[in-house]
């Protein structure tokens, strides 16, 4: 399918099952908000009874004058007195009076010495016979609280990690919190209840038949063992994303019936070095004990790249852990303990050479996106529990949509559901499915308050794009045109195949790169300028011209010679080529383009009558169908039929 987006606004669940549910837990006392409120309120009567009531009783105490104290030392009356600091506390013989005007009397007293007093006091202590007691300023806190601050801080570090680890224990883990770094995250899948099976997976029928094998040695080893064969250890499903890689694992785990583990590769690695490691033998131990199990490794080249490609920065040492651990413990399988390894990747060119070899992924499957047929039988899964109307024709459906793959489609079926919802519809017809079509492949509608002048030069570049379309030989069917802005752009023109192709001639080529400059060529002839609205439109000029030059040997200069950039050099540029060769590739590029852009600019200069009643049609209805296209341009279908049959 060939989409040339117009000008861009851009400036330059299963349900849960009673017979499983988990068995309930004893619960914690110490969780309890209960618990810890009767426990505050002991505390705070224990403190009340011990300091209040059962406290022992105090004398009463009074303060005096510091001339009064003197005055009761002279008089013999104080027969103790402890310092603490300038503050003095005594005792009298007999009770004394707080001051002249206060009826309060104690034997019990304290005052405060001033500090212009005279040193005299001690001399008139001794000389009346007066006991004489001193404590320091700043005592010693008691033992308790030496304790405390001594001891509490580490204390509280020891109940805190006591904590964690039962923490860490209660949500699943069997080793601690230290134990759990390297234990695998994998998840488990109950062989009980399988939730896919191969009926849920379509459109890759030759893949399902050699996983079928999977299936069958799981279910019954000895009958190869008895022959003395041995399952591959390892299955590696390469393939574009959404292409159905993890869907058809779990299909297998599911038609077997066994333990399924999964997990992606990125879980496996950490910052601390070695816990990948721990991890992939703790993935194998489970899975070994589990057998006959499938261990599923997603996105395998998250840590199976090539350790000898180019230069790799950061995380070596804990990537290339994990996947020699990898190695060795899918080397050490013995035939018999029916433990397979399924991985998916859609970059098995970047992945080490050492995963590749027999023993360990020993057999390769290859998913394509699904044809014609294959869409169908997708889109019927997906819409098994979607009410259809009666005009809607999944086959229709299916041709209108080359290239989506499984997820794709999935996808196309929610958004044709969602879009009935939308308008109260009991059920999807057939306009909700184009609906959803031009919002999965062109992006949501927008409203754009566009001047006169912008809607008629975007309707004259979409124009000479469908034009092109119709008038070129082997350009594939236009199907819509329209000026309604849609995601990133202000017009679209979708083109599709009327049959799935597999191999494509220079003549095709050369017409998908005159079709995608036909915007380019329609606003030059008529504007006599270009704007920025072709961008997306010459990226796909360029990808296309450059590759017919240096992977598919369709220049004469160049000859019959591949000169495609090294897939390991990841990124850092490394041309199997020289610089003359390069100038070469890079001249041939823009022939191609050149040629191209003058053949649209001829074609479009020769139907300018079309080009213009389109462009005119366009301003009117906004959008237009594929028959509304042949219309007003008076061209029969018939002769893009044969336009279309000439270069097959």
């Amino acid at each position: 399918m060939a989409i040339q987006r117009g000008p861009s606004p851009s400036p330059p669940g299963q349900a849960p099952n009673p017979a499983r549910a988990p068995i309930p837990q004893a619960r914690n006392p110490l969780r309890s908000g209960r618990f810890w409120i009767t426990l505050g309120i002991l505390l705070l009567i224990n403190i009340f009874v011990t300091n209040v009531l059962l406290a022992p009783a105090q004398p009463t105490t009074i303060t005096i004058p510091y001339n009064v104290f003197k005055q009761q030392v002279a008089a013999d009356n104080v027969v103790s007195v402890t310092t603490t600091g300038d503050a003095i506390t005594g005792v009298t013989k007999t009770a004394i009076k707080e001051s002249a005007s206060s009826s309060v009397t104690a034997t019990h007293f304290i005052t405060q010495r001033p500090s212009f007093a005279d040193d005299q006091l001690e001399p008139l202590l001794e000389q009346h016979s007066v006991t004489i007691n001193a404590k320091p300023e700043n005592p010693p806190p008691p033992l308790w609280q030496t304790l405390l601050l001594s001891f509490g801080p580490t204390l509280l570090l020891v109940f805190g990690f006591i904590y964690l680890i039962r923490r860490a224990q209660s949500a699943g883990g069997t080793g601690g919190l230290l134990g759990s770094f390297g234990q695998s995250r994998a998840r488990l899948y109950d062989p009980e209840r399988p939730a896919t099976t191969f009926a849920d997976v379509a459109g890759i029928d030759e893949v399902k038949q050699e996983l079928q094998e999977l299936v069958d040695f799981l279910r019954e080893p000895q009958k190869y063992e008895k022959l003395g064969g041995s399952v591959p250890k390892g299955v590696l499903l390469i393939g574009p994303p959404g292409t159905g890689k993890t869907l058809l694992a779990r299909a297998v785990a599911g038609e077997a019936k066994v333990p399924f583990f999964s997990q992606s590769a990125s879980e496996f690695v950490e910052a601390i070095v070695g816990v990948g490691a721990s991890r992939v033998r703790d993935l194998f131990m489970k899975a070994r004990t589990a057998a006959p199990a499938i261990i599923f490794i997603d996105e395998l080249d998250a840590i199976g790249r090539s350790r000898s490609s180019g230069f790799r920065i950061g995380g070596n040492d804990e990537q290339e852990q994990t996947l020699n651990q990898i190695l060795t413990e899918m080397d050490g399988f013995e035939p018999g303990k029916g433990v397979i390894v399924l991985a998916a990747t859609n970059r098995a060119d970047v992945l080490d050479a050492a995963l590749l070899r027999p023993g360990r992924f020993d057999r390769r499957v290859t998913l394509q996106p699904p044809d014609r047929r294959g869409r169908e039988a997708i889109l019927k899964i997906h819409a098994a529990k979607v009410p259809l109307a009666p005009d809607v024709s999944l086959d229709e459906i299916a041709g209108r949509t080359p290239g989506l793959v499984g997820a794709d489609l999935k996808n196309l079926v929610n958004e044709a559901a969602l879009g009935a919802a939308r308008k109260g519809e009991t059920s999807v017809n057939e306009e909700d499915f184009y609906e959803a079509i031009d919002r999965v492949l062109l992006g949501t509608e927008r409203h754009l308050m566009l001047s006169q002048a912008d809607r008629e030069r975007i309707a004259y570049h979409e124009s000479g794009h469908a034009l092109l379309g119709l008038l070129v030989p082997g350009a594939d069917p236009v199907r819509k045109v329209t000026i309604i802005p849609h995601g990133g752009s202000l017009g679209v023109t979708i083109s599709s195949p009327i049959d799935d192709r597999f191999n494509y001639g220079e003549d095709y080529l050369r017409a998908r790169i005159v079709g995608a400059l036909g915007g380019r060529a329609s606003e030059q002839l008529v504007y006599g300028s270009v704007s920025t609205g072709a961008a997306n439109d010459l990226q796909q000029v360029t990808m296309i011209a450059r590759e017919m030059v240096v992977r598919w040997g369709m220049s004469a200069k160049i000859g019959p010679l591949a000169f495609n950039d090294d897939p390991s050099a990841n990124g850092f540029g490394n041309r199997p080529y020289s610089e003359a060769t390069a100038r070469d590739i890079d001249t041939e590029v823009k022939r191609i383009a050149d040629e191209s852009l003058a053949e649209a600019v001829r074609l479009l200069t020769e139907h300018r009558a079309q080009l213009d009643a389109l462009a005119k049609a366009l301003l009117k209805d906004d959008s237009l169908g594929e028959d509304q296209i042949l219309a007003v341009t008076g061209i029969k279908a018939t002769q893009v039929a044969a336009s279309q049959a000439s270069t097959r």
